[in-house]
């Protein structure tokens, strides 16, 4: 799938100052996440189950 077709969503964490931002957008059974400031770099893709492990482990950590 195509970058451009993806709806990409800005991590509500990341500031307005432009750094260190993520995007995410999800579509055929699968997650992906980019780079913000790196656009045209490309972008990971996981399953879902791995973006749910991911961002418990995450917000875990945060606490």
């Amino acid at each position: 799938m195509s970058s451009t077709e993806l709806a990409w969503t800005k991590s509500s964490y990341s500031g307005s100052s432009g750094d260190n931002c993520v995007e995410v957008a999800t579509g055929h059974d699968a997650v992906h996440v980019r780079d913000s400031k790196d656009t045209p770099r490309g972008h990971l893709t996981i399953s879902p189950a791995a973006w749910t492990a991911f961002t418990a482990l995450a917000t875990d950590a945060h606490v």
